[in-house]
């Protein structure tokens, strides 16, 4: 029976092996230099932590093509809706950029991220179980897009390209290009991050209303759309002592216009719309080196300032129908402390404290209709320790809310509470690479000001009405996980996610007028059950005792792996059915070493999540990537195919309504992308151009050690 046991474990290993894009210890190439030091790194595709799971995208073509949201959305176990918010493996997503939250959801994330290229993006960490050092705000889970490069002993560059076209009722075409550049001396190192995204796309949307039978065409429109995004990221570090100073300094641009033919009951329309956002964030943080390295003290200053403008008016009109403006201040100073231990193995003690401050208004045609104020202070504890094979973590944050403001009518409801959130976590390691896990954290969500804004930043009609709940309360929530991981890559895991006052979209219906908008559930229970196995080809064609003799390398190897979930929103008084959802990614090595991938996503109908019933598949898409590394792996080229077979496709139901809203974007498009790394003859820049260095948890900077 241990031969047995012993045999599954191997396969599931070397299954993982195989799956990861990158070198093994037994498949790094050796380098050898004269009188040089060579240094290994390591990367891996997909990467299974016990509290997150690590999505490298810099160097996997089919996710960097294009913008941030369209490579999120291929991401295996993530549902991404513009109605019904963002979700992994059943927990809602707070969204941080470069371990800074973004603090805005739905449509304005989405929009966001549209406009985000991919190819600046270096990897997305999903923190399924934030720890206490982690805010307690974060709620379910963090999704944290990291931009940062390394700074190196060199002057080093990279441009990077992407440019697509769909061709519909008309040709529209989408263009990204960024260039990376940075260098690090004895003395401080830089980096800048250059980069813009135009696109265009179309989106068609139908509201039907079911009446005697027979469907009754509320409103539909025909939205052509064109997005501008420009960013300049930099930063700076200084070398003072042994000590670290780092200084960054984001500037992200996007300036949106849309045209839309709409008609339905009682109207017909032509409208435009533009939108603009602006968002600036400034970071300051000093660390403080010790003999030890698992010694840590930092300090941490970020200010951050958004403005949107958004405007709706007739075709031909000077006079807007809709003028909405807001802007947003929020500034935090934090400090972290952490040392180890000496009773336990690896055992450290962490502490520390932030205090956060936000301000945030917004007016409707020069009326300030909300003045909101939130003020947070918090400190935690927490505790690592490690014994034998077992590893625990116990930790503890104290955060007390002062949030107020009024609307244009009355006061809001205060929320000025102390709250205790706990975490634990205990892990049994089989061995280094194979391990089972059990988590539980409390945790809570501040409504984000985008859903508490009472000002319409979305397209309406005469039939459509969008707008945000000042009232919303925050959401407490109790965060339950166990899951069984196998060399990094193999997973078994079920989560339960309990909500009280859980904020979600809901869509009405009063007479023939829709309304959009956010509310709370009173309670909600989130079950997710997920299965993700890397399978090599070889197996069938080998069987597995040849498969584990072999000594590969990844990035040569076809594999398939598959991911599976199910998900069930168990909501009081609400009749709801779980769904299932499928990611298949097949990685394919053609005769001059061009690697093909396929990449293809399905969600069963007839599911509930939350308020809505899939009425046809969500996200079937199947998408095409070919590339090739030419010029000693220096450039990389790829040519692409999403939604080949123009499936992609929504259509809910929304609960309690004879409503069925039926939408289609232009997600049909093929276009090609390519990388440039600038040679140089500096000897330390000779590295295995498929690896990236991992990054240390504690390291948010821009430019890491």
């Amino acid at each position: 029976m241990k031969t047995k046991h012993l045999i599954i474990f191997m396969t599931l290993g070397i299954f993982g092996i195989l799956s990861a894009q990158n070198t093994t210890e037994q498949a790094i190439e050796k380098t050898t230099e004269l009188n040089e030091v060579a240094i290994v790194k390591t990367k891996k595709a997909i990467e299974q932590k016990p509290d997150r799971t690590i999505f490298s995208i810099a160097d996997q073509p089919h996710l960097n093509a294009g913008s941030v949201l369209e490579g999120i959305k291929k991401l295996p176990g993530l549902i991404a809706s513009d109605i019904a918010g963002m979700m992994y493996q059943g927990k809602q997503l707070d969204v941080f950029l470069d371990g800074r939250p973004l603090n805005i959801s739905t449509t304005e994330l989405n929009a966001f991220l549209e406009g985000m290229p991919a190819n600046s993006i270096e990897r997305i960490e999903i923190i399924t179980q934030p720890g206490a050092e982690f805010p307690a705000t974060s709620g379910g889970a963090i999704l944290n897009i990291i931009t940062n490069r390394n700074a190196k002993k060199y002057i080093s560059a990279s441009y990077s390209n992407s440019t697509s076209f769909t061709n519909y009722d008309v040709m529209r075409w989408r263009v990204n290009n960024s260039i990376l550049l940075n260098a690090k001396n004895k003395y401080f190192g830089w980096q800048l991050n250059i980069g813009q995204n135009y696109r265009e796309n179309a989106l068609w949307t139908s509201l039907e209303k079911k009446e005697n039978n027979s469907m009754v065409l509320l409103s539909d429109t025909d939205a052509d759309r064109i997005g501008r995004n420009n960013f300049i990221k930099s930063a700076l570090t200084f070398d003072i002592g042994r000590d670290r100073l780092l200084l960054n300094y984001d500037f992200i641009q996007n300036r949106n216009g849309s045209y839309t033919l709409g008609n339905g009951i009682g109207f017909s329309s032509n409208d435009v719309t533009k939108s603009k956002d602006l968002r600036q964030d400034v970071v300051a943080t000093y660390q403080k080196k010790f003999d030890s390295t698992t010694k840590k003290l930092e300090f941490k200053f970020n200010y951050n300032n958004n403005a949107n403008h958004f405007e709706l008016r007739p075709m031909g009109e000077n006079e807007a129908t809709l003028l909405n403006t807001s802007n947003q201040d929020l500034f935090n100073f934090k400090v972290d402390y952490s040392q180890p231990i000496d009773f336990s193995d690896n055992g450290k003690l962490s502490v520390g404290g932030l205090y956060e401050g936000l301000q945030f208004e917004a007016t409707n045609k020069g009326t300030k209709n909300l003045d909101y104020h939130r003020n947070t202070a918090a400190s935690y504890v927490e505790l690592q320790t490690e014994f034998d094979k077992f590893n625990f973590i116990v930790g503890g944050r104290a955060e007390n809310y002062d949030i107020e403001g009024k609307t244009a009518t009355a006061e809001l409801i205060p929320f000025k509470q102390f709250r205790l959130f706990p975490n634990a976590s205990a892990q049994y390691n089989f061995n280094e690479r194979i391990f089972l896990n059990l988590n539980y954290n409390k945790k809570i969500t501040l409504p984000s000001t985008s859903v508490l804004n009472p000002n319409n930043t979305n397209y309406q009609n005469p039939n459509i009405d969008y707008s945000g709940n000042p009232n919303l309360q925050p959401t407490l929530f109790n965060n339950y996980e166990i899951k069984f991981s196998a060399f990094d890559y193999a997973f078994l895991s079920y989560n339960l996610s309990s909500a009280r006052n859980q904020v979600v979209n809901r869509v009405t219906l009063n007479s023939d007028r829709v309304s959009n908008t956010n509310e709370n559930i009173s309670e909600i229970k989130i079950h997710n059950l997920s299965f993700g196995m890397p399978i090599p080809y070889m197996l069938f064609t080998k069987g597995i005792a040849e498969t584990i003799k072999m000594n590969v390398n990844p990035d040569t190897m076809n594999f398939l792996y598959v991911y599976s979930g199910y998900q069930y929103h168990q909501i009081p008084n609400v009749p709801t059915n779980g769904f299932w959802l499928m990611n298949f990614m097949s990685q394919v090595v053609l005769p001059n070493k061009i690697k093909c991938i396929v990449n293809y996503n399905y969600i069963f109908p007839n599911g509930n999540y939350f308020y809505f019933v899939l009425e046809k598949p969500f996200r079937n898409a199947l998408d095409l990537n070919f590339s090739k590394k030419f010029l000693n792996d220096q450039l990389t080229v790829s040519i692409y195919a999403d939604d080949i077979l123009n499936t992609n496709t929504n259509a809910f139901t929304s609960y309690d309504t004879p409503l069925l809203i039926n939408s289609k974007m232009d997600t049909r498009k093929f276009g090609f992308s390519l990388n440039y790394k600038l040679p140089t003859k500096n000897k330390l820049a000779r590295e295995n151009s498929n690896v990236i260095e991992q990054m240390k948890k504690e390291n948010n900077g821009i430019i890491n050690p």
